[in-house]
């Protein structure tokens, strides 16, 4: 207990936001409390408190902590990629596989989305969606340069149905109880997706 007392403060806020991850994993966001992840913990609220100035606060490090890995995990995936198309289905597979090892991101981020008045954290996940549509963009814009998309194309529908699959991906997990099996289904919707939006997307027998 005397090692969980005396982690560093950076350290325990890392934790305390594990933590909350993890129990969106299993419970209702909006029903967690704070002496819920401090017996998570095995510390006081108090003692969870001299860390954060307020529940917000956690959940607005959680929302910081989830966005910086993200957008890492994908930025590594598609760096060094040529193809455009080729560097989506990267990131496609690396975002399912992220929340496959953290179930509870999706639910926590959802939550913020669904809260009843403007929230800090509520700002950051929509600035996170900004981010990650900014980015799809990008290589929507270079696949159509290399003529890789159908004509007509909506670059904007596209980038949203992107984001919109990973989280058909999610749906169908939760209904099945079963998280770690959206990476072995990852591969078939991304085809999916990649057959709506190519240029020979109706040509293939």
């Amino acid at each position: 207990m005397s090692q969980r007392q005396h982690l560093p403060a950076d350290e325990r806020r890392e934790r305390t936001v594990e933590a909350v991850i993890e129990l969106c994993g299993r419970e209702e966001p909006a029903t967690l409390t704070t002496g819920r992840i401090a017996r998570r913990m095995g510390v006081t609220q108090g003692a969870l408190f001299r860390h954060f100035a307020s529940k917000e606060a956690i959940w607005e490090a959680a929302v910081t902590w989830i966005a910086e890995r993200v957008m890492a995990r994908v930025a590594a995936a598609a760096e060094g990629v040529e193809d455009p198309l080729a560097a989506l289905e990267a990131m496609f597979l690396a975002h399912v596989a992220f929340i496959a090892e953290h179930p509870g991101v999706p639910r926590l981020l959802m939550g913020q989305l669904q809260h009843p008045r403007p929230t800090a954290a509520g700002r950051l996940v929509r600035e996170l969606l900004e981010r990650y549509r900014r980015r799809l963009l990008g290589l929507l814009e270079e696949a159509g340069r290399r003529g890789q998309l159908r004509a007509g194309l909506d670059l904007e529908a596209a980038a949203t149905q992107f984001i919109g699959c990973v989280q058909g991906l999610v749906l169908q997990s939760l209904i099945a109880d079963d998280v770690a099996g959206i990476v072995d289904r990852a591969p078939a919707a991304f085809e999916l997706y990649r057959h709506g939006i190519r240029a020979d997307a109706g040509g293939d027998a």
